[in-house]
Protein backbone atom coordinates (compact mmCIF):
# COMPACT_ATOMS: atom_id res chain seq x y z
CA UNK A 1 0.00 0.00 0.00
CA UNK A 2 1.28 3.33 -1.06
CA UNK A 3 2.09 5.73 1.25
CA UNK A 4 0.90 9.21 1.92
CA UNK A 5 2.04 11.93 -0.40
CA UNK A 6 2.87 15.22 0.25
CA UNK A 7 3.93 18.56 -1.95
CA UNK A 8 4.48 22.14 -0.58
CA UNK A 9 2.65 24.43 -3.32
CA UNK A 10 3.40 27.77 -3.69
CA UNK A 11 0.54 30.59 -4.04
CA UNK A 12 0.28 33.79 -5.77
CA UNK A 13 3.20 35.77 -4.07
CA UNK A 14 1.95 39.23 -5.15
CA UNK A 15 -1.00 38.62 -3.58
CA UNK A 16 0.12 37.93 -0.14
CA UNK A 17 2.69 40.87 -0.50
CA UNK A 18 -0.23 43.04 -1.66
CA UNK A 19 -2.09 42.19 1.65
CA UNK A 20 0.99 42.87 3.94
CA UNK A 21 1.74 46.35 2.40
CA UNK A 22 -1.98 47.38 3.56
CA UNK A 23 -0.97 46.45 7.10
CA UNK A 24 2.12 48.50 6.85
CA UNK A 25 1.28 51.53 9.51
CA UNK A 26 -2.18 50.66 9.40
CA UNK A 27 -3.68 50.83 13.00
CA UNK A 28 -6.31 48.21 12.93
CA UNK A 29 -4.92 45.23 14.69
CA UNK A 30 -1.60 46.91 15.35
CA UNK A 31 -0.34 46.72 18.94
CA UNK A 32 2.89 48.36 18.89
CA UNK A 33 2.91 52.52 18.37
CA UNK A 34 6.19 54.40 17.51
CA UNK A 35 6.42 58.18 17.95
CA UNK A 36 9.11 58.80 15.09
CA UNK A 37 11.27 62.20 14.07
CA UNK A 38 11.43 65.64 15.75
CA UNK A 39 7.38 65.89 13.78
CA UNK A 40 6.57 62.78 16.46
CA UNK A 41 4.66 61.09 13.71
CA UNK A 42 2.79 57.92 15.22
CA UNK A 43 3.90 54.67 13.12
CA UNK A 44 1.59 51.91 13.73
CA UNK A 45 3.14 47.95 13.63
CA UNK A 46 2.41 44.57 14.41
CA UNK A 47 4.61 43.30 16.95
CA UNK A 48 4.62 39.63 15.41
CA UNK A 49 5.63 40.91 12.33
CA UNK A 50 9.15 43.17 13.31
CA UNK A 51 9.78 40.36 15.85
CA UNK A 52 9.96 37.58 13.52
CA UNK A 53 11.31 39.55 10.41
CA UNK A 54 13.83 41.26 12.72
CA UNK A 55 16.14 40.48 15.35
CA UNK A 56 17.16 43.70 16.92
CA UNK A 57 12.90 44.81 16.78
CA UNK A 58 12.52 41.62 18.97
CA UNK A 59 14.76 42.51 21.30
CA UNK A 60 13.11 46.43 21.92
CA UNK A 61 9.64 45.24 22.32
CA UNK A 62 10.65 42.23 24.62
CA UNK A 63 11.75 42.24 27.99
CA UNK A 64 12.52 39.63 30.42
CA UNK A 65 11.32 40.20 33.97
CA UNK A 66 14.05 40.94 36.76
CA UNK A 67 15.57 38.39 38.40
CA UNK A 68 14.44 35.66 35.74
CA UNK A 69 17.20 33.37 33.98
CA UNK A 70 15.08 32.12 31.12
CA UNK A 71 14.24 34.13 28.29
CA UNK A 72 11.27 32.09 27.19
CA UNK A 73 9.27 34.29 30.09
CA UNK A 74 9.78 37.37 28.09
CA UNK A 75 6.44 39.33 28.06
CA UNK A 76 5.96 42.54 25.79
CA UNK A 77 7.94 45.96 26.30
CA UNK A 78 5.04 48.87 26.33
CA UNK A 79 4.85 51.44 24.34
CA UNK A 80 4.87 53.64 22.82
CA UNK A 81 8.24 53.51 21.74
CA UNK A 82 10.14 57.04 21.04
CA UNK A 83 12.42 57.13 17.91
CA UNK A 84 13.72 60.94 17.75
CA UNK A 85 16.79 60.73 15.73
CA UNK A 86 15.46 59.41 12.67
CA UNK A 87 12.85 60.80 9.79
CA UNK A 88 9.37 58.99 9.83
CA UNK A 89 9.83 58.59 6.45
CA UNK A 90 13.15 57.07 6.71
CA UNK A 91 11.21 54.51 9.71
CA UNK A 92 8.23 53.98 7.34
CA UNK A 93 11.15 52.68 4.26
CA UNK A 94 11.96 50.16 6.79
CA UNK A 95 8.81 48.89 8.19
CA UNK A 96 7.65 48.44 4.44
CA UNK A 97 10.76 46.38 3.95
CA UNK A 98 10.30 44.07 6.93
CA UNK A 99 6.44 43.31 5.76
CA UNK A 100 6.88 43.38 2.07
CA UNK A 101 10.47 42.53 1.57
CA UNK A 102 10.76 45.21 -0.87
CA UNK A 103 11.17 49.14 -0.12
CA UNK A 104 10.61 51.99 -2.08
CA UNK A 105 13.63 54.65 -2.04
CA UNK A 106 14.25 58.21 -3.27
CA UNK A 107 17.79 60.32 -3.33
CA UNK A 108 16.82 61.80 -0.15
CA UNK A 109 16.64 59.53 2.05
CA UNK A 110 18.37 56.13 0.71
CA UNK A 111 21.46 57.14 2.85
CA UNK A 112 19.72 57.58 6.03
CA UNK A 113 17.59 54.37 5.08
CA UNK A 114 21.26 52.31 4.32
CA UNK A 115 22.00 53.65 8.08
CA UNK A 116 19.28 52.11 9.49
CA UNK A 117 19.64 48.76 7.52
CA UNK A 118 22.83 48.70 9.59
CA UNK A 119 21.68 49.55 12.82
CA UNK A 120 18.53 47.02 12.68
CA UNK A 121 21.23 44.04 10.95
CA UNK A 122 18.82 43.95 8.08
CA UNK A 123 21.50 42.92 5.60
CA UNK A 124 18.79 42.16 2.09
CA UNK A 125 17.72 45.71 2.72
CA UNK A 126 21.22 47.34 2.89
CA UNK A 127 21.55 45.92 -0.31
CA UNK A 128 18.90 46.63 -1.83
CA UNK A 129 19.72 50.63 -0.78
CA UNK A 130 23.47 50.75 -2.51
CA UNK A 131 22.01 49.15 -5.54
CA UNK A 132 19.76 52.41 -5.38
CA UNK A 133 22.74 54.28 -4.74
CA UNK A 134 24.87 53.01 -7.16
CA UNK A 135 22.47 52.90 -10.04
CA UNK A 136 21.09 56.53 -9.52
CA UNK A 137 24.64 58.21 -8.36
CA UNK A 138 25.13 61.68 -9.09
CA UNK A 139 27.92 64.46 -8.70
CA UNK A 140 26.31 66.07 -5.77
CA UNK A 141 25.52 62.87 -3.87
CA UNK A 142 28.65 61.09 -4.50
CA UNK A 143 30.81 62.39 -1.88
CA UNK A 144 28.15 61.81 0.79
CA UNK A 145 27.62 58.06 -0.36
CA UNK A 146 31.69 57.54 -0.40
CA UNK A 147 31.57 58.51 2.94
CA UNK A 148 28.56 56.01 4.15
CA UNK A 149 30.49 53.54 2.21
CA UNK A 150 34.01 53.57 3.78
CA UNK A 151 31.45 54.40 7.49
CA UNK A 152 29.72 50.87 6.79
CA UNK A 153 32.28 48.65 5.16
CA UNK A 154 30.67 48.28 1.87
CA UNK A 155 33.49 48.38 -0.17
CA UNK A 156 31.88 47.43 -3.66
CA UNK A 157 30.27 50.63 -2.81
CA UNK A 158 33.19 52.25 -2.12
CA UNK A 159 34.81 51.52 -5.43
CA UNK A 160 32.23 52.61 -7.17
CA UNK A 161 31.92 55.98 -5.69
CA UNK A 162 35.75 55.99 -6.12
CA UNK A 163 35.55 55.50 -9.88
CA UNK A 164 32.47 57.93 -10.60
CA UNK A 165 34.55 60.94 -8.76
CA UNK A 166 37.93 59.60 -11.12
CA UNK A 167 35.98 60.08 -14.36
CA UNK A 168 34.27 63.64 -13.35
CA UNK A 169 36.43 64.87 -10.68
CA UNK A 170 36.49 69.01 -11.51
CA UNK A 171 33.11 69.00 -10.80
CA UNK A 172 32.90 66.54 -7.47
CA UNK A 173 35.71 68.76 -5.88
CA UNK A 174 33.42 72.07 -5.87
CA UNK A 175 30.31 70.05 -4.01
CA UNK A 176 29.60 70.63 -0.74
CA UNK A 177 29.78 66.78 -0.36
CA UNK A 178 33.10 67.35 -1.31
CA UNK A 179 33.94 69.67 1.85
CA UNK A 180 31.96 67.42 4.29
CA UNK A 181 34.21 64.57 3.53
CA UNK A 182 36.77 62.94 6.53
CA UNK A 183 39.92 63.70 6.31
CA UNK A 184 40.57 59.51 6.25
CA UNK A 185 37.98 59.74 3.09
CA UNK A 186 39.32 62.64 1.53
CA UNK A 187 43.10 61.39 1.68
CA UNK A 188 41.84 58.17 -0.06
CA UNK A 189 40.29 60.39 -2.75
CA UNK A 190 43.61 61.90 -2.85
CA UNK A 191 45.83 58.57 -3.18
CA UNK A 192 44.32 57.76 -6.92
CA UNK A 193 46.35 58.49 -10.02
CA UNK A 194 42.64 58.71 -11.98
CA UNK A 195 41.52 62.01 -10.16
CA UNK A 196 40.75 64.12 -13.52
CA UNK A 197 41.67 67.43 -12.39
CA UNK A 198 45.56 69.49 -12.50
CA UNK A 199 47.07 69.46 -9.22
CA UNK A 200 46.70 73.27 -8.70
CA UNK A 201 42.51 72.93 -8.37
CA UNK A 202 43.50 69.96 -6.18
CA UNK A 203 45.21 72.25 -3.81
CA UNK A 204 43.22 74.71 -4.02
CA UNK A 205 39.94 72.27 -3.32
CA UNK A 206 42.09 70.93 -0.45
CA UNK A 207 42.40 74.35 0.94
CA UNK A 208 39.02 74.96 1.03
CA UNK A 209 37.83 71.61 2.72
CA UNK A 210 40.30 72.23 5.19
CA UNK A 211 39.21 75.68 6.47
CA UNK A 212 35.16 74.01 6.38
CA UNK A 213 36.32 71.59 8.48
CA UNK A 214 38.31 73.74 10.50
CA UNK A 215 35.43 75.67 11.11
CA UNK A 216 33.21 73.11 11.95
CA UNK A 217 35.57 70.88 14.21
CA UNK A 218 37.05 74.02 16.07
CA UNK A 219 40.46 72.86 15.41
CA UNK A 220 43.36 74.58 13.58
CA UNK A 221 44.02 74.27 9.39
CA UNK A 222 47.29 72.54 9.72
CA UNK A 223 45.33 69.99 12.49
CA UNK A 224 42.51 69.09 10.32
CA UNK A 225 44.55 68.98 7.00
CA UNK A 226 47.34 66.82 8.30
CA UNK A 227 46.12 63.48 7.03
CA UNK A 228 44.93 64.42 3.35
CA UNK A 229 47.86 67.21 2.42
CA UNK A 230 50.19 64.37 2.70
CA UNK A 231 48.55 63.23 -0.86
CA UNK A 232 48.83 66.64 -2.30
CA UNK A 233 51.54 66.02 -5.06
CA UNK A 234 53.33 69.51 -4.87
CA UNK A 235 55.80 68.03 -7.02
CA UNK A 236 54.24 68.44 -10.05
CA UNK A 237 53.67 72.31 -9.78
CA UNK A 238 55.81 75.06 -11.60
CA UNK A 239 57.96 77.02 -9.64
CA UNK A 240 55.75 79.84 -10.40
CA UNK A 241 52.56 78.06 -8.86
CA UNK A 242 54.55 76.96 -5.95
CA UNK A 243 55.47 80.74 -5.49
CA UNK A 244 51.69 81.73 -5.31
CA UNK A 245 51.41 78.49 -2.64
CA UNK A 246 53.94 79.52 -0.50
CA UNK A 247 52.47 83.26 -0.33
CA UNK A 248 48.92 81.27 0.16
CA UNK A 249 50.18 79.33 3.20
CA UNK A 250 51.56 81.96 4.78
CA UNK A 251 47.85 82.72 5.97
CA UNK A 252 46.79 79.59 7.02
CA UNK A 253 50.19 76.71 7.16
CA UNK A 254 47.77 74.25 5.39
CA UNK A 255 50.91 72.20 3.88
CA UNK A 256 54.00 71.75 5.89
CA UNK A 257 57.10 73.70 5.36
CA UNK A 258 59.23 70.42 4.49
CA UNK A 259 56.77 69.63 2.12
CA UNK A 260 57.37 72.80 -0.10
CA UNK A 261 60.89 72.45 0.41
CA UNK A 262 60.53 69.00 -0.89
CA UNK A 263 59.23 69.98 -3.84
CA UNK A 264 61.66 72.51 -4.52
CA UNK A 265 64.21 70.10 -4.17
CA UNK A 266 62.91 68.25 -6.89
CA UNK A 267 63.43 70.92 -9.19
CA UNK A 268 66.36 71.75 -7.85
CA UNK A 269 68.00 68.70 -8.25
CA UNK A 270 65.59 67.92 -11.78
CA UNK A 271 64.54 64.58 -10.76
CA UNK A 272 61.91 63.71 -7.51
CA UNK A 273 65.19 63.13 -5.22
CA UNK A 274 64.05 62.52 -1.73
CA UNK A 275 60.37 62.37 -2.92
CA UNK A 276 57.91 59.84 -2.84
CA UNK A 277 57.82 58.18 -5.66
CA UNK A 278 53.71 58.77 -5.94
CA UNK A 279 53.82 62.47 -5.49
CA UNK A 280 55.93 62.97 -8.71
CA UNK A 281 53.24 60.91 -10.71
CA UNK A 282 50.87 62.75 -12.36
CA UNK A 283 47.33 62.04 -12.62
CA UNK A 284 44.87 61.16 -15.12
CA UNK A 285 43.73 65.30 -15.22
CA UNK A 286 47.08 66.58 -14.61
CA UNK A 287 48.35 69.60 -16.65
CA UNK A 288 51.73 68.94 -18.81
CA UNK A 289 54.25 70.87 -16.97
CA UNK A 290 58.22 71.86 -18.75
CA UNK A 291 59.71 69.94 -15.52
CA UNK A 292 57.71 66.68 -15.52
CA UNK A 293 59.99 64.80 -17.62
CA UNK A 294 62.72 65.19 -14.81
CA UNK A 295 60.90 64.01 -12.30
CA UNK A 296 61.06 60.14 -13.06
CA UNK A 297 62.09 58.18 -15.76
CA UNK A 298 58.94 56.34 -16.04
CA UNK A 299 56.51 58.88 -16.16
CA UNK A 300 54.79 60.71 -19.33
Amino acid sequence: MAGPCSARLQGDVSALATALRALVNNPQFSDVTFVVGREQQKVFAHRCVLACRCQAFQGMLTQVPVGSQDSSSSVPSQGPFILGNVQPEVFLAVIEFLYTNSVTLNSHIVLEVLTSSVEYGLQDLCKLCVKFIKDTLSVEQVCEALQAAVTYGQTDLQQHCLAFIEGCTAAVVRTQGFRELSDVVLAQVLRSDRLAVDELELVQAVREWAHVSSAVLERPVPEVAALPVQELRLPLLAPSELVTLESHNQRDLLIPVESIVAAWRAHALRKGSGVPSPLCRPRRGTRPRDHHRHLEPHTK
